[in-house]
């Protein structure tokens, strides 16, 4: 009853006042945010454009609840004793909360990534979306939202693929036993050289990692600008693929034999031509 007497004791002109700041008050802190976003672009990070906007949105907005609380008569000395012992109680319960906003002040100020990067934590990848204190979004690539909470990212190892302005693309190829894996490294060096999303420097990875169980086993690890990912990963392939059926190289699939034990009977054969059963007797296999 007693706050009901105090909005009833208002006068009008307070009355007006706390229209305003709320009608026009707020979309304008609304597009002070806006007018930073637009006139810091290209010249800060992306990161910093966005903390910094959404920053002046929260703190302009509470000024403007509290001017408006000051007017309506409400004692904001009291208010604010009372939120602090509720903030306390709800600090308790949101303890969650409060780590992941700690973590994304760590995140902000080390700086591992930034808006526009590709990231990989855990069994979740994409595009950096937004950063915000609490969390980030990722952006998939089939263009999925991810939401990952700061305090995770701090906790565990993640991979920030877009880091650096070029990377390395590791490639298994396996070969036949027959043949020659000198040529065969010669080969490959030719379609990296070939290749005009290669990087001449640093020069290509070429390995002969060993003898798989169907296979000879060579990495193929040239370097490209990260931009180039698709499309060197699509050439390049293509173009190994075509000199490998050129120059007569075997790519094999894997190989198994079976083997029944000695005491066991044969194996019965249908051969397709001549429909003729073998597994008799005086048949082996």
């Amino acid at each position: 009853m007693e706050k009901f007497l105090i909005w009833m004791d208002v006068n009008r002109a307070s009355i007006i006042l706390c229209a305003l700041l709320l009608v026009v008050g707020l979309p304008l802190v609304q597009l002070l945010g806006f007018l930073i976003r637009r006139g810091l672009k290209n010249k800060v990070t992306d990161q910093a454009v966005m903390l910094l906007s959404k920053g002046i949105v929260y703190i302009g907005s509470l000024i403007i609840f509290l001017t408006v609380l000051n007017q309506a008569g409400v004692k904001l000395g009291t208010l604010l004793g009372a939120a602090g012992i509720a903030g306390v109680a709800i600090g308790f319960a949101a303890q969650t909360s409060l780590s992941n906003l700690i973590s994304g002040i760590f995140l902000v100020w080390e700086r591992p990534f930034q808006v526009g990067d590709a990231l990989q934590s855990g069994s979740d990848m994409g595009i950096v979306f937004s950063i915000d204190l609490l969390s980030i979004q990722l952006r998939t690539y089939d263009n999925k939202l991810i939401r990952i909470p700061n305090e995770s990212l701090i906790k565990n190892s993640f991979v920030n693929i877009t880091r650096f302005p070029i990377r390395r693309m590791d490639i298994d190829i396996g070969v036949a036993y027959k043949e020659d894996v000198e040529r065969v490294m010669n080969i490959l060096k030719e379609v990296a050289d070939q290749n005009p999303f290669c990087l001449d420097e640093p020069e290509p990875v070429i390995i002969f990692k060993g003898f798989g169980d169907s296979s000879l086993e060579i990495l193929f690890a040239p370097w490209f600008a990260k931009a180039d990912y698709v499309a060197l990963r699509n050439s390049l392939l293509i173009e190994v693929k075509r000199r490998f059926d050129l120059e007569g190289i075997e790519i094999p699939f894997p190989h198994r034999t079976l083997y029944t034990g000695a005491v066991t009977d044969p194996f019965p054969i249908r051969l397709v031509n001549s429909d003729v059963a073998i597994g008799d007797s005086d048949a082996g296999v």
